[in-house]
């Protein structure tokens, strides 16, 4: 499993936010996209036209478990995917910032 460490990640590098809608409400990454694991499959497209054409995917959650499931999934469709370890809890123990919809301070839940 191809995997990221927070600390690795540059501003600007593409993040794939695969939490479901009350952990996003609560608190992510402000230029993440967001597509839950449970929509994943019939969102697929939404992936594909804003992830970079030649960058890496970098996939995120609370913890790892469903991003590693999603990036194990991507990387079966050709696509340049890797699994941000510890995810959300890594990003925001990191001090990375965590926001809500409103741009306001957010939680990882």
């Amino acid at each position: 499993m191809p995997t990221v460490g927070v600390d690795d990640l540059a501003n600007g590098d593409f993040l794939l936010d695969v939490r479901e809608d009350e952990e996003w409400k609560a608190g992510h990454a402000a230029d993440a996209l967001h597509i839950p694991m449970s929509e994943f499959v019939a969102r697929y497209g939404e992936l594909t036209e804003a992830a970079p054409q030649d960058g890496k995917v970098n996939v995120i959650c609370r913890s790892g478990g469903r991003s590693a499931q999603v990036t194990m999934y991507l990387g079966q469709q050709g696509i340049d995917a890797v699994n941000v370890a510890g995810g959300m809890e890594a990003w925001a123990a990191s001090g990375r910032p965590v926001v809500d919809d409103e741009g306001q301070p957010g939680t990882v839940v």
